[in-house]
């Protein structure tokens, strides 16, 4: 009794990790035809009331509604951006405090500006369906000119501090 219990909930958790991932993937997959196509209404349809949208330069933290007042001039004429997936990971979580299930990601992406990039975040599961919680846009530095690459980072911001 106690093995078929055992293996009817493993299938169970089995069952809902495939379907989860699908439905993230999809998710994720939508978030960046929207963004390609500049379909804002679909794009942020997709972003949880809280999110959370960090870009590439250290500047950028934006909540949903300042990321929409930052990409509305771009999306009105049609302009968007392309990220190509390229390889995804998906670690589904169950939340200890409220029993929410979320998940974290890590993706690589190509685009045709930045070359690759990494995206991360947080996905929740609502009743809306997975909303991006948080997504994370950043261009993976090799470790081999990490040190030519952060010279030239804090080369820039005393530049800058300076000329202020």
């Amino acid at each position: 009794m106690i093995k078929n219990t055992v293996l009817m909930l493993s299938l169970f958790l089995f069952s809902f990790s495939l379907s989860a991932n699908s439905a993230i993937n999809k998710v994720l997959d939508t978030f960046h035809q929207a963004a390609a196509n500049a379909d804002q209404k679909l794009y942020f349809s997709l972003l949880d009331e809280q999110a959370v949208f960090l870009g590439t330069d250290g500047s950028e933290r934006w909540t949903r509604k300042e990321f929409y007042d930052f990409v509305t001039p771009y999306f009105s004429r049609g302009k968007g951006w392309a990220y190509k997936p390229r390889q995804r990971n998906i670690t589904l979580i169950s939340s200890v405090i409220n029993g929410e299930q979320l998940a974290f990601f890590d993706e690589l992406l190509d685009n045709n500006n930045y070359g690759e990039c990494r995206g991360s975040g947080v996905i929740r599961l609502t009743s809306q369906g997975w909303k991006i919680l948080q997504y994370n846009l950043s261009i993976p530095v090799p470790n081999g000119i990490s040190g030519e690459v952060i010279g030239k980072i804090t080369a820039y911001h005393q530049q800058i501090s300076s000329s202020q």
